[in-house]
């Protein structure tokens, strides 16, 4: 009985452990909250992810300002501590803040992100009314950073080195905006301007820019680069 214990003992130490899941961060755009990624939360927990849904005040501060204060501490969450990667869903301005973070702060753990909208090459919108009064109050500070000259941050940043995919709107419900706009738009940000160099995919979905994060078929395909690093259906 001894001997059967010992080998019992044994070979369950030899049992390797279950891998812990991947973490996925989310972060929302310009002037939203955390409970408008709820859609994208619970498809991504749903699928196995370790979930961190991260509101912070957009207003408030420069894309660098709200970069260091959200994303590393969002990496340092302790319900991520196990996480073998650590994956990003970002929606328009949030996309911003991933590449300002980690254009300085290389990170072993990164996965992959996915960009919901971004203004990766800015937005003529920002160019044409950035500096009313009323914009700068509604947008803050990072909102003025956010046109398409070639030395402003967005287009300063440079290339990411990151595993990226990209999904654009090309709907608008906002024609004022989209008067502003060259070419295909989701009401805020061109289809051309939302790509960046780097990145590794990149598609269109027919969907506005307020609502990019709950549309069913950005879901699907954010879930799909995830586990792919592809849009593509690998069948």
């Amino acid at each position: 009985m001894r001997l059967l214990m010992m080998t019992l003992a044994l070979a369950l130490s030899a049992t390797p452990a279950t891998a812990a899941p991947d973490g996925v961060v989310l972060l929302h755009g310009m002037c939203r909250q955390k409970a408008c990624m709820a859609s994208m939360a619970a498809a991504l927990q749903q699928a196995g992810y370790v979930v961190e849904n991260i509101g912070y005040p957009s207003r408030r501060d420069d894309v660098a300002g709200l970069a260091e204060r959200v994303v590393g501490p969002a990496l340092a969450s302790p319900a991520l501590r196990d996480c073998p990667r650590i994956h990003f869903v970002t929606h328009s301005l949030g996309g911003i803040l991933v590449r300002r973070y980690f254009a300085g702060h290389p990170h072993d753990r990164l996965g992959r992100v996915v960009m919901l909208g971004p203004p990766n090459q800015g937005s003529e919108v920002v160019d044409r009314i950035g500096s009313w009064w009323l914009f700068r109050k509604i947008n803050g500070p990072a909102g003025g950073e956010l046109g398409t000259a070639p030395d402003s941050l967005v287009n300063r940043l440079g290339p990411v080195t990151f595993e990226l995919g990209v999904i654009a709107g090309d709907r608008s419900i906002n024609w004022i905006n989209s008067a502003m706009i060259k070419g295909p738009d989701d009401g805020k940000v061109s289809v051309a301007r939302t790509a960046v160099a780097g990145m590794r995919a990149h598609t269109v979905i027919h969907a506005t820019h307020p609502y990019l994060m709950k549309n069913r078929n950005a879901i699907r395909l954010t879930l799909r680069f995830l586990a792919s690093g592809a849009f593509d259906d690998p069948a």
